[in-house]
């Protein structure tokens, strides 16, 4: 078993409302809590971090998935939303809604199409941030394939 070390560094100045920097090799950030939740909203923050791990860990999944399957895309884009609930003062990260937007070549068979949504859902259960949730952030797809248009 080979282990894979990732370290971050943090400096929080403050209190709950000031504005702290962390340090993760090629990600340097200012971070805070976000206006939403009455914070300075400087920076980034936990809930768009997560949102970014979960929604990149899952695109990178499911492209390499297509490309080792040897299925040709045009376009591969995503919009993902976190939904988080604060109910009596308790905050919750509830889920995470991946929409993915697949366009493929014109002569893309109907076997094809059905294989590529196969992929979309396999890739959320096999991208290593979704399995690091399972149990505590719902994560749902809404995935749209697309034929492309000659223009």
């Amino acid at each position: 078993m080979a282990e894979h070390l990732f370290h971050l560094k943090a400096n929080w100045p403050g209190g709950r409302n000031d504005i702290g920097m962390i340090d993760a090799g090629r990600l340097k950030t200012e971070v805070s809590i976000p206006p939403e939740m009455d914070g300075p909203g400087i920076g980034t923050n936990p809930d768009e971090m997560l949102l970014g791990a979960a929604a990149t860990c899952y695109i990178i999944t499911l492209a390499a998935m297509l490309e080792r399957s040897r299925i040709e895309k045009t376009a591969l884009t995503m919009e993902s939303v976190g939904v988080v609930d604060v109910t009596n003062g308790v905050i919750t990260y509830k889920k995470i809604i991946h929409k993915p937007h697949i366009i493929l070549p014109e002569n893309t068979t109907e076997k094809e199409i059905e294989r590529v949504q196969k992929l979309a859902e396999k890739a959320e259960t096999s991208c290593m941030i979704s399995r690091a949730l399972k149990g505590n952030v719902e994560i749902r797809l809404e995935v749209t394939i697309e034929i492309a248009d000659l223009l």
